[in-house]
Protein backbone atom coordinates (compact mmCIF):
# COMPACT_ATOMS: atom_id res chain seq x y z
CA UNK A 1 0.00 0.00 0.00
CA UNK A 2 1.82 3.20 -1.19
CA UNK A 3 1.81 6.08 0.78
CA UNK A 4 0.25 8.19 -1.47
CA UNK A 5 -2.99 6.65 -0.83
CA UNK A 6 -3.27 4.81 -4.15
CA UNK A 7 -4.11 1.76 -2.07
CA UNK A 8 -6.55 3.53 0.05
CA UNK A 9 -8.62 5.70 -2.43
CA UNK A 10 -11.08 3.35 -4.04
CA UNK A 11 -13.78 2.58 -0.97
CA UNK A 12 -13.11 6.30 -0.25
CA UNK A 13 -14.08 7.32 -3.47
CA UNK A 14 -17.27 5.57 -3.18
CA UNK A 15 -18.41 7.72 -1.19
CA UNK A 16 -19.15 9.88 -4.17
CA UNK A 17 -20.67 6.89 -6.38
CA UNK A 18 -24.22 9.36 -5.63
CA UNK A 19 -25.48 12.61 -5.84
CA UNK A 20 -25.46 15.19 -2.41
CA UNK A 21 -22.66 16.07 0.09
CA UNK A 22 -20.50 13.82 2.18
CA UNK A 23 -20.00 13.74 5.95
CA UNK A 24 -17.04 12.81 7.95
CA UNK A 25 -17.47 11.65 11.62
CA UNK A 26 -13.66 12.57 13.06
CA UNK A 27 -12.57 11.74 16.12
CA UNK A 28 -9.12 12.91 15.64
CA UNK A 29 -8.22 9.45 15.86
CA UNK A 30 -5.17 7.67 13.05
CA UNK A 31 -8.26 5.76 11.15
CA UNK A 32 -10.60 8.62 11.17
CA UNK A 33 -8.08 11.37 10.32
CA UNK A 34 -7.03 9.70 7.61
CA UNK A 35 -10.40 8.97 6.35
CA UNK A 36 -11.40 12.47 6.78
CA UNK A 37 -7.99 13.79 4.32
CA UNK A 38 -8.44 10.62 1.76
CA UNK A 39 -11.75 11.90 1.71
CA UNK A 40 -10.81 15.86 0.78
CA UNK A 41 -8.88 14.52 -1.69
CA UNK A 42 -11.11 12.16 -3.05
CA UNK A 43 -13.56 15.02 -2.97
CA UNK A 44 -11.89 17.46 -4.49
CA UNK A 45 -11.04 15.58 -7.49
CA UNK A 46 -14.44 15.66 -8.33
CA UNK A 47 -15.77 18.89 -7.09
CA UNK A 48 -17.44 17.64 -4.05
CA UNK A 49 -17.51 19.68 -1.01
CA UNK A 50 -16.64 17.77 2.30
CA UNK A 51 -17.80 18.49 6.03
CA UNK A 52 -16.65 17.25 9.32
CA UNK A 53 -18.17 16.48 12.47
CA UNK A 54 -16.48 15.45 15.75
CA UNK A 55 -18.57 14.37 18.83
CA UNK A 56 -17.28 14.63 22.56
CA UNK A 57 -19.01 13.07 24.84
CA UNK A 58 -16.72 14.68 28.00
CA UNK A 59 -15.67 11.25 29.01
CA UNK A 60 -12.18 12.19 28.46
CA UNK A 61 -9.98 15.06 29.60
CA UNK A 62 -8.19 15.19 26.36
CA UNK A 63 -11.15 14.89 24.20
CA UNK A 64 -11.87 18.58 24.00
CA UNK A 65 -8.48 19.39 22.80
CA UNK A 66 -8.95 16.69 20.42
CA UNK A 67 -11.82 18.09 18.78
CA UNK A 68 -9.88 21.51 18.64
CA UNK A 69 -7.06 19.92 16.79
CA UNK A 70 -9.81 18.52 14.40
CA UNK A 71 -11.04 21.62 13.35
CA UNK A 72 -7.96 23.47 12.90
CA UNK A 73 -6.95 20.58 10.65
CA UNK A 74 -10.47 21.52 8.82
CA UNK A 75 -10.04 25.27 8.81
CA UNK A 76 -6.70 24.98 6.92
CA UNK A 77 -8.30 22.86 4.32
CA UNK A 78 -11.09 24.94 4.40
CA UNK A 79 -13.61 22.36 5.41
CA UNK A 80 -16.93 22.97 7.46
CA UNK A 81 -16.78 21.37 10.89
CA UNK A 82 -18.41 21.22 13.89
CA UNK A 83 -18.52 19.61 17.23
CA UNK A 84 -20.61 17.70 19.17
CA UNK A 85 -21.08 17.26 22.98
CA UNK A 86 -23.19 15.10 24.91
CA UNK A 87 -23.08 14.16 28.50
CA UNK A 88 -23.95 10.95 30.10
CA UNK A 89 -26.48 11.24 32.80
CA UNK A 90 -25.36 8.25 34.79
CA UNK A 91 -28.28 5.94 33.46
CA UNK A 92 -27.91 2.58 31.43
CA UNK A 93 -24.57 0.98 29.73
CA UNK A 94 -22.67 3.76 29.46
CA UNK A 95 -20.83 2.68 26.10
CA UNK A 96 -24.06 1.70 24.01
CA UNK A 97 -25.86 5.22 25.72
CA UNK A 98 -22.92 6.64 24.49
CA UNK A 99 -22.55 4.72 20.94
CA UNK A 100 -26.39 5.64 20.34
CA UNK A 101 -26.51 9.36 20.97
CA UNK A 102 -23.68 9.29 18.43
CA UNK A 103 -25.22 8.45 16.02
CA UNK A 104 -28.23 10.49 16.74
CA UNK A 105 -26.38 13.46 17.09
CA UNK A 106 -24.68 13.15 13.77
CA UNK A 107 -27.60 11.52 12.24
CA UNK A 108 -29.44 15.19 12.94
CA UNK A 109 -26.10 17.34 11.75
CA UNK A 110 -26.44 15.16 8.46
CA UNK A 111 -30.09 16.09 8.07
CA UNK A 112 -29.66 19.74 9.01
CA UNK A 113 -26.82 20.16 6.56
CA UNK A 114 -28.41 18.54 3.69
CA UNK A 115 -25.42 15.38 3.76
CA UNK A 116 -26.70 12.38 1.55
CA UNK A 117 -24.18 10.28 3.40
CA UNK A 118 -22.05 10.00 6.62
CA UNK A 119 -18.68 7.86 6.68
CA UNK A 120 -17.29 6.13 9.64
CA UNK A 121 -13.55 4.94 9.96
CA UNK A 122 -14.25 1.50 10.94
CA UNK A 123 -10.94 -0.60 9.45
CA UNK A 124 -10.38 -4.19 8.85
CA UNK A 125 -9.04 -4.12 12.63
CA UNK A 126 -12.10 -2.74 13.94
CA UNK A 127 -13.82 -6.13 12.49
CA UNK A 128 -11.19 -8.20 13.88
CA UNK A 129 -11.26 -7.23 17.58
CA UNK A 130 -14.87 -7.19 17.42
CA UNK A 131 -15.28 -10.88 16.14
CA UNK A 132 -12.73 -11.51 19.67
CA UNK A 133 -14.90 -9.45 21.50
CA UNK A 134 -17.84 -10.86 20.70
CA UNK A 135 -17.08 -14.53 20.81
CA UNK A 136 -17.90 -14.95 24.82
CA UNK A 137 -21.87 -14.07 23.92
CA UNK A 138 -20.97 -17.60 21.44
CA UNK A 139 -23.33 -14.90 19.10
CA UNK A 140 -23.85 -17.18 15.92
CA UNK A 141 -23.93 -15.87 12.83
CA UNK A 142 -25.32 -12.80 13.01
CA UNK A 143 -23.10 -11.92 16.00
CA UNK A 144 -19.75 -12.84 14.34
CA UNK A 145 -20.82 -11.46 10.81
CA UNK A 146 -18.67 -8.31 9.62
CA UNK A 147 -20.45 -4.53 10.31
CA UNK A 148 -21.96 -3.72 6.99
CA UNK A 149 -20.42 -1.32 4.61
CA UNK A 150 -23.68 0.51 4.28
CA UNK A 151 -26.86 0.82 6.05
CA UNK A 152 -29.25 3.58 7.30
CA UNK A 153 -29.85 4.92 11.10
CA UNK A 154 -31.31 7.87 12.12
CA UNK A 155 -32.93 9.43 9.28
CA UNK A 156 -29.05 9.39 7.75
CA UNK A 157 -27.04 6.84 5.16
CA UNK A 158 -23.67 5.85 6.91
CA UNK A 159 -20.43 4.02 4.85
CA UNK A 160 -17.71 2.26 5.97
CA UNK A 161 -15.23 2.56 3.01
CA UNK A 162 -12.56 1.22 5.01
CA UNK A 163 -13.22 -2.49 6.10
CA UNK A 164 -11.01 -3.47 3.97
CA UNK A 165 -7.79 -1.62 4.99
CA UNK A 166 -5.49 -2.31 7.69
CA UNK A 167 -4.81 0.31 10.65
CA UNK A 168 -1.38 0.45 10.29
CA UNK A 169 -1.70 1.27 6.20
CA UNK A 170 -3.36 4.78 7.56
CA UNK A 171 -1.05 5.04 10.00
CA UNK A 172 1.33 4.70 7.06
CA UNK A 173 -0.66 7.30 4.70
CA UNK A 174 -0.63 9.85 7.40
CA UNK A 175 2.99 9.68 8.16
CA UNK A 176 3.28 10.36 4.75
CA UNK A 177 1.51 13.14 4.31
CA UNK A 178 3.22 14.73 7.38
CA UNK A 179 -0.09 14.41 9.52
CA UNK A 180 -0.15 14.12 13.24
CA UNK A 181 -3.16 11.87 15.26
CA UNK A 182 -4.11 11.52 18.67
CA UNK A 183 -3.94 8.23 20.23
CA UNK A 184 -6.93 7.02 23.14
CA UNK A 185 -5.00 6.03 25.97
CA UNK A 186 -7.61 3.56 26.27
CA UNK A 187 -6.86 1.61 23.47
CA UNK A 188 -3.95 0.09 25.54
CA UNK A 189 -5.76 0.23 28.90
CA UNK A 190 -6.38 -3.81 29.75
CA UNK A 191 -9.15 -2.44 31.64
CA UNK A 192 -11.04 -2.47 27.85
CA UNK A 193 -12.57 -4.83 26.13
CA UNK A 194 -10.24 -3.40 22.67
CA UNK A 195 -7.43 -2.83 24.37
CA UNK A 196 -7.47 -6.86 25.71
CA UNK A 197 -8.53 -8.03 22.17
CA UNK A 198 -5.04 -6.17 20.18
CA UNK A 199 -3.55 -8.17 22.63
CA UNK A 200 -4.71 -11.29 21.89
CA UNK A 201 -4.42 -10.38 18.35
CA UNK A 202 -0.67 -10.31 19.31
CA UNK A 203 -0.71 -13.56 20.63
CA UNK A 204 -2.40 -15.35 18.12
CA UNK A 205 0.18 -14.04 15.13
CA UNK A 206 2.38 -16.90 15.55
CA UNK A 207 -0.23 -19.21 14.55
CA UNK A 208 -1.47 -17.12 11.58
CA UNK A 209 -4.33 -15.65 13.02
CA UNK A 210 -4.31 -11.96 12.42
CA UNK A 211 -6.52 -8.98 11.44
CA UNK A 212 -6.47 -10.46 8.22
CA UNK A 213 -7.68 -13.90 8.40
CA UNK A 214 -10.49 -12.74 11.35
CA UNK A 215 -11.68 -10.02 9.05
CA UNK A 216 -12.03 -12.35 6.12
CA UNK A 217 -14.27 -14.40 8.16
CA UNK A 218 -16.45 -11.98 9.33
CA UNK A 219 -17.24 -10.65 6.00
CA UNK A 220 -17.54 -14.91 5.11
CA UNK A 221 -20.15 -15.24 7.70
CA UNK A 222 -21.36 -11.66 6.42
CA UNK A 223 -22.31 -13.30 2.94
CA UNK A 224 -23.55 -16.13 4.89
CA UNK A 225 -25.80 -13.84 6.87
CA UNK A 226 -27.40 -12.15 3.84
CA UNK A 227 -28.03 -16.00 2.30
CA UNK A 228 -30.04 -16.32 5.61
CA UNK A 229 -31.71 -13.14 5.46
CA UNK A 230 -33.03 -14.20 2.28
CA UNK A 231 -34.72 -17.13 2.94
CA UNK A 232 -35.66 -15.74 6.06
CA UNK A 233 -37.94 -13.23 3.81
CA UNK A 234 -39.02 -16.29 1.78
CA UNK A 235 -40.45 -17.82 4.97
CA UNK A 236 -42.03 -15.08 6.29
CA UNK A 237 -44.37 -14.64 3.09
CA UNK A 238 -45.50 -18.29 4.30
CA UNK A 239 -45.70 -17.90 7.89
CA UNK A 240 -46.45 -14.39 8.91
CA UNK A 241 -49.24 -12.20 8.67
CA UNK A 242 -49.71 -8.19 9.67
CA UNK A 243 -52.47 -7.33 11.47
CA UNK A 244 -52.73 -3.53 11.78
CA UNK A 245 -49.69 -3.31 13.44
CA UNK A 246 -49.07 -6.62 14.94
CA UNK A 247 -47.49 -9.26 13.94
CA UNK A 248 -48.43 -12.96 13.85
CA UNK A 249 -46.31 -15.77 13.60
CA UNK A 250 -47.41 -19.33 12.87
CA UNK A 251 -45.75 -21.65 15.11
CA UNK A 252 -46.75 -24.89 13.65
CA UNK A 253 -46.47 -24.68 9.71
CA UNK A 254 -46.17 -27.43 7.33
CA UNK A 255 -43.10 -27.93 6.52
CA UNK A 256 -41.95 -26.85 9.67
CA UNK A 257 -40.11 -23.15 9.61
CA UNK A 258 -35.79 -24.77 10.52
CA UNK A 259 -34.37 -23.32 13.67
CA UNK A 260 -32.35 -20.76 12.66
CA UNK A 261 -35.01 -19.14 10.37
CA UNK A 262 -37.62 -19.02 12.87
CA UNK A 263 -35.33 -17.19 15.49
CA UNK A 264 -34.18 -14.51 12.85
CA UNK A 265 -37.95 -14.44 12.09
CA UNK A 266 -38.83 -13.58 15.99
CA UNK A 267 -35.82 -11.07 15.97
CA UNK A 268 -36.95 -9.29 13.09
CA UNK A 269 -40.90 -9.70 14.19
CA UNK A 270 -39.62 -7.72 17.41
CA UNK A 271 -37.87 -5.22 15.81
CA UNK A 272 -40.35 -4.67 13.01
CA UNK A 273 -42.93 -3.86 15.95
CA UNK A 274 -40.53 -2.54 18.27
CA UNK A 275 -37.88 -0.46 16.65
CA UNK A 276 -33.97 -1.26 15.71
CA UNK A 277 -32.74 -1.03 19.41
CA UNK A 278 -35.00 -4.39 19.80
CA UNK A 279 -31.84 -6.79 19.93
CA UNK A 280 -32.82 -9.20 22.37
CA UNK A 281 -30.20 -12.31 22.42
CA UNK A 282 -29.89 -15.77 21.67
CA UNK A 283 -31.04 -16.95 25.26
CA UNK A 284 -33.68 -14.28 25.24
CA UNK A 285 -35.01 -16.10 22.61
CA UNK A 286 -34.82 -19.79 23.67
CA UNK A 287 -36.17 -18.36 26.95
CA UNK A 288 -39.88 -16.55 25.31
CA UNK A 289 -39.91 -20.11 22.86
CA UNK A 290 -39.99 -22.09 26.08
CA UNK A 291 -42.26 -20.00 28.19
CA UNK A 292 -44.83 -19.49 25.69
CA UNK A 293 -45.31 -23.48 25.12
CA UNK A 294 -46.80 -22.84 28.88
CA UNK A 295 -47.81 -19.36 29.69
CA UNK A 296 -49.73 -17.11 26.92
CA UNK A 297 -48.16 -13.66 27.42
CA UNK A 298 -44.90 -12.70 27.92
CA UNK A 299 -42.96 -9.14 27.13
CA UNK A 300 -39.45 -8.58 25.45
CA UNK A 301 -37.61 -5.71 23.92
CA UNK A 302 -40.99 -3.92 24.04
CA UNK A 303 -43.05 -6.17 22.94
CA UNK A 304 -45.71 -7.87 24.21
CA UNK A 305 -45.85 -11.62 22.67
CA UNK A 306 -49.42 -13.57 23.14
CA UNK A 307 -49.85 -17.20 21.93
CA UNK A 308 -53.16 -17.83 20.27
CA UNK A 309 -53.27 -21.15 19.26
CA UNK A 310 -51.10 -21.92 16.87
CA UNK A 311 -50.26 -18.35 16.34
CA UNK A 312 -47.81 -15.93 18.34
CA UNK A 313 -49.34 -12.36 18.38
CA UNK A 314 -46.06 -9.80 18.88
CA UNK A 315 -47.84 -6.58 19.54
CA UNK A 316 -46.57 -3.12 21.14
CA UNK A 317 -46.20 -3.44 24.91
CA UNK A 318 -47.98 -0.49 26.46
CA UNK A 319 -45.73 0.09 29.10
CA UNK A 320 -42.94 0.71 26.53
CA UNK A 321 -44.65 3.66 24.89
CA UNK A 322 -46.37 4.81 28.06
CA UNK A 323 -45.95 8.55 27.76
CA UNK A 324 -44.97 8.71 24.17
CA UNK A 325 -46.14 11.74 22.60
CA UNK A 326 -45.90 13.39 18.95
CA UNK A 327 -47.78 15.94 16.71
CA UNK A 328 -50.85 14.24 14.58
CA UNK A 329 -48.41 15.35 11.89
CA UNK A 330 -45.40 13.35 12.68
CA UNK A 331 -44.54 10.08 12.94
CA UNK A 332 -45.44 8.00 16.58
CA UNK A 333 -43.44 5.55 18.01
CA UNK A 334 -40.98 5.22 14.32
CA UNK A 335 -43.69 4.11 12.53
CA UNK A 336 -47.69 5.28 13.00
CA UNK A 337 -48.69 7.71 10.61
CA UNK A 338 -52.15 9.67 11.07
CA UNK A 339 -54.34 10.96 8.52
CA UNK A 340 -57.06 13.29 9.30
CA UNK A 341 -58.12 16.93 10.37
CA UNK A 342 -54.68 17.98 12.10
CA UNK A 343 -54.55 20.86 14.29
CA UNK A 344 -51.12 22.61 16.59
CA UNK A 345 -53.15 21.54 20.02
CA UNK A 346 -53.56 17.98 18.86
CA UNK A 347 -51.40 15.07 20.13
CA UNK A 348 -50.47 11.28 19.03
CA UNK A 349 -50.02 9.56 22.50
CA UNK A 350 -50.59 5.67 23.29
CA UNK A 351 -54.93 5.06 23.76
CA UNK A 352 -54.39 3.28 27.25
CA UNK A 353 -56.92 2.83 29.79
CA UNK A 354 -59.21 5.13 27.58
CA UNK A 355 -60.15 2.22 25.30
CA UNK A 356 -63.02 2.27 27.87
CA UNK A 357 -64.23 4.95 26.19
CA UNK A 358 -64.44 3.21 23.02
CA UNK A 359 -67.54 1.44 22.62
CA UNK A 360 -66.94 -0.76 19.50
CA UNK A 361 -63.33 -1.56 20.16
CA UNK A 362 -64.39 -5.52 20.23
CA UNK A 363 -65.49 -5.07 17.06
CA UNK A 364 -61.87 -4.35 15.64
CA UNK A 365 -60.88 -8.15 16.39
CA UNK A 366 -57.81 -6.37 18.00
CA UNK A 367 -57.15 -7.73 21.69
CA UNK A 368 -57.47 -5.30 24.16
CA UNK A 369 -54.04 -5.08 24.94
CA UNK A 370 -52.87 -4.58 21.46
CA UNK A 371 -55.23 -0.86 21.38
CA UNK A 372 -54.20 -0.14 24.74
CA UNK A 373 -50.32 0.58 23.00
CA UNK A 374 -52.05 1.97 19.85
CA UNK A 375 -52.19 5.27 18.58
CA UNK A 376 -54.64 7.59 19.63
CA UNK A 377 -55.62 11.98 18.95
CA UNK A 378 -55.81 13.74 22.02
CA UNK A 379 -56.66 17.85 23.04
CA UNK A 380 -54.75 17.70 26.49
CA UNK A 381 -56.67 14.79 28.75
CA UNK A 382 -59.84 14.65 26.07
CA UNK A 383 -59.62 11.63 23.49
CA UNK A 384 -60.50 13.02 20.24
CA UNK A 385 -60.00 9.93 17.98
CA UNK A 386 -58.50 6.69 18.35
CA UNK A 387 -59.28 4.51 14.77
CA UNK A 388 -57.40 1.35 15.57
CA UNK A 389 -60.37 1.18 17.94
CA UNK A 390 -63.15 2.19 16.02
CA UNK A 391 -63.14 5.38 17.23
CA UNK A 392 -62.26 7.15 14.01
CA UNK A 393 -64.07 10.46 14.08
CA UNK A 394 -62.42 11.58 10.80
CA UNK A 395 -58.81 9.74 11.57
CA UNK A 396 -57.02 6.58 9.93
CA UNK A 397 -53.74 5.27 11.48
CA UNK A 398 -50.77 3.10 9.40
CA UNK A 399 -48.36 1.54 10.43
CA UNK A 400 -46.35 2.19 7.91
CA UNK A 401 -43.15 3.47 9.17
CA UNK A 402 -40.81 -0.20 8.59
CA UNK A 403 -42.59 -1.40 5.27
CA UNK A 404 -43.58 -4.96 4.77
CA UNK A 405 -42.57 -7.12 6.81
CA UNK A 406 -41.02 -9.84 4.34
CA UNK A 407 -39.14 -6.66 3.01
CA UNK A 408 -38.23 -5.55 6.37
CA UNK A 409 -36.25 -9.01 6.43
CA UNK A 410 -33.95 -8.30 3.55
CA UNK A 411 -33.02 -4.70 4.85
CA UNK A 412 -33.00 -4.87 8.56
Amino acid sequence: MSASGDGLSDGVASLFDAPGGVGVAVSGGGDSLALLDLAIRAGAARGCAVAAVTVDHGLRPEAADEARAVAAFCRDRGVAHETLTWKWDGAGNLSARARAARYALIGAWAVRRGLARVALGHTRDDVAEGVLIRLRRAPGVDGLARMPARFRRDGTEWRRPLLETGRAGLRAYLEARGIAWAEDPTNADPAYDRARAREILHALAPMGVGAESLAATAASLAQAQEALDTFMAREAARVVREDRGDLLLHRRPDPPVPPEIDRRLVRAALRWVAGPRAQPRHAALEDLAAALETERVRTLAGCRIAREGDWWRIGREAAAVAGLSSATDAPWDGRWHMAGPHAPDLRIAPLGEAVADCPDWRATGLPRASLMAGPAVWRGPVLVAAPLAALDRGWQATAGGRGKFAAFCLRD
